[in-house]
């Protein structure tokens, strides 16, 4: 950033530009806006905030706009230059960084797994992004509707691949899976890539950290059919939940709504075949392809 006087000049204004956050985050988004609206209460322009902050008008902009991650000497000469509310101090504790290849409304819980001390998934749409190839997991990214272009698509699969590596370098977490038996039916691509897959599931759900079952077909209705959902505890003990949908996710943190959402999986995981008998018929479909 720059320090010092509230340069406008050519360079300055290009390194705004290379510093700009390639997929700002909601909260960056967030605070530029109350950036903003503290700067147009306190009746200044871009301009004279810029003064009073120390920065070019350009970064003020890019604050506000939400592309670019202030630093702790923006925040303090903002909060002092919009009447020391507190309002952004406190709001600057909780910015992070926008996550390419991540949905936005899946940032908060990616960043909580990484840190999860067990971390629990239903599944019966399609195999649990911790689980997919790489052909599979291209196959799903390409039929989003609107189309990714080829970069994004990059960032897409470069994320869900390296999320994977959480599984084998964290051997003492445990991760458990429980999946619609359809889901791995479902055929994609050519049959080597079926092959692939199943092959691909095997592996990764092998360390005794991992846990998989399947819901057999003939299990019926069952306890979890309101749709996908992941459970974690984090390492403060706190109980976590996560569901999703179209265009959306939701983290739920309320205890009691935790609760019964755990008793619908430990009650799914009771209907569903042991990890044994699971992974006989992972080894049966890919016999049969």
């Amino acid at each position: 950033m720059t320090h010092g006087g509230a340069s406008e000049n050519d360079d300055d204004l290009a390194v705004c530009e290379v510093e700009r956050e390639p997929d700002p985050s909601d909260s960056l988004r967030t605070f530029g806006a109350v950036v903003q609206a503290l700067r147009e209460h306190a009746g200044l322009s871009r301009e004279e905030f810029a003064r009073l902050v120390q920065f070019s008008k350009h970064t003020v902009e890019s604050v506000e706009l939400g592309r670019r991650m202030p630093d702790e000497s923006f925040v303090e000469r903002a909060e002092e230059a919009s009447g020391n509310t507190g309002a952004l101090r406190r709001a600057a504790k909780y910015l992070t960084r926008g996550e390419a290849g991540l949905a936005a409304w899946f940032r908060r819980w990616a960043r909580l797994e990484k840190v999860a001390v067990s971390l629990s998934t239903y599944e019966c749409r399609l195999v649990p992004g911790l689980l997919q190839s790489p052909a599979y997991a291209r196959a799903v990214f390409e039929g989003t509707v609107p189309v990714a272009p080829d970069d994004q698509l990059q960032d897409f699969m470069a994320t869900r691949m390296d999320r994977q590596r959480m599984l084998f370098e964290r051997p003492t977490t445990p991760f458990s899976f429980i999946v619609e038996e359809h889901v791995f039916r479902r055929k994609f691509g050519e049959t080597e890539q079926m092959r692939e897959l199943l092959d691909h599931v095997l592996e990764l759900s092998a360390p005794r950290n991992v846990t998989l079952q399947i819901v057999p077909l003939e299990a019926g209705l069952h306890a979890c059919l309101d749709g996908p959902l992941q459970l974690m505890e984090t390492p403060r003990g706190q109980r976590l939940a996560y569901s999703e949908g179209q265009q959306n996710g939701r983290l739920i943190s309320d205890p009691r709504e935790v609760s019964l959402l755990q008793q619908r999986y430990d009650t799914l995981r009771s209907q569903a075949l042991n990890a044994k008998y699971s992974r006989g018929l992972l080894e049966q479909l890919r016999g049969e392809l």
